[in-house]
């Protein structure tokens, strides 16, 4: 019997027996995703129109006014989330079959070389880093929150306009985002070898099973919450800039 090497066997780019159209999915997925990156990047370093009354874009959020950085304060705020997005198990998905095409899609025959070493080497392990970017992010949340706040605040009143409604829908999704992260349930109920045996035990079970839920949507909370961000600050700054007027609902 003749012994075929693994080199020969290896099947051609692209090679698969799927009869869908498996391509799409990477092809609007990579686009999108960099749509939403190239308007984040813009938006940041823009400097201007990030506030307007109690309306903070969160692209700026926390608010940071010194003038003596090296770099806009708005490169501070955002390296964290960024960096926690850009190590996120769900966009590690995206753009490594959107972009580096490792594989394109599921039973899709890669580009793949003889030495592919997957997560273990410069500079692909640093998305072991994912877990602590998570603590680092989570502190975000409550900046948020007050940021919703301020965006009832018209003049030393109470009111609610729609540019409220969409700071809270932001805030509403990084927050689901960020606990249905894999992180957040690991924290919950991971390093646990008996759930039953303590009362301790049992309640965090309970709550990992309520992280699981929420974790099976990741993917959905991953997008919603990248379109609400960019969604939130594209709102403000036409707000800020005079483009358009804010509608008062209460």
């Amino acid at each position: 019997m003749m012994v075929v090497s693994g080199e020969l066997r290896r099947p051609r780019f692209g090679a698969t027996e799927r009869r869908d159209a498996w391509w799409v999915a990477p092809l609007l997925q990579g686009l999108v995703l960099a749509s939403l990156i190239a308007y984040a990047n813009w938006a940041a370093f823009q400097g201007t129109n990030y506030h307007v009354g109690g309306y903070l874009s969160p692209l700026y959020s926390p608010l940071i006014t010194v003038d003596w950085l090296p770099v806009p304060p708005s490169f501070i705020i955002l390296l964290p989330p960024v960096l926690f997005r850009a190590t996120c198990y769900y966009y590690r998905k995206a753009y490594y079959r959107s972009y580096f095409l490792d594989p394109p899609a599921c039973a899709v025959a890669e580009i793949r070389g003889t030495s592919y070493r997957g997560e273990t080497a410069f500079p692909f392990v640093l998305q072991n880093l994912h877990r602590y970017l998570f603590f680092i992010t989570f502190l975000y949340l409550p900046f948020l929150w007050s940021d919703v706040v301020h965006a009832t605040n018209f003049g030393g009143s109470f009111g609610i306009g729609v540019g409220t409604l969409i700071i809270l829908l932001n805030t509403s999704a990084l927050t689901l985002y960020s606990f249905s992260c894999h992180s957040a349930r690991h924290l919950i109920g991971g390093n646990l070898d008996c759930f039953s045996c303590s009362a301790f035990n049992r309640a965090r079970h309970a709550a990992w099973s309520r992280a699981s839920v929420l974790n099976e949507r990741h993917m959905l909370f991953a997008w919603l919450s990248f379109f609400t961000v960019c969604g939130a600050d594209l709102y403000v700054r036409l707000v800020a800039s005079g483009a358009i007027v804010d509608p008062r609902l209460l």
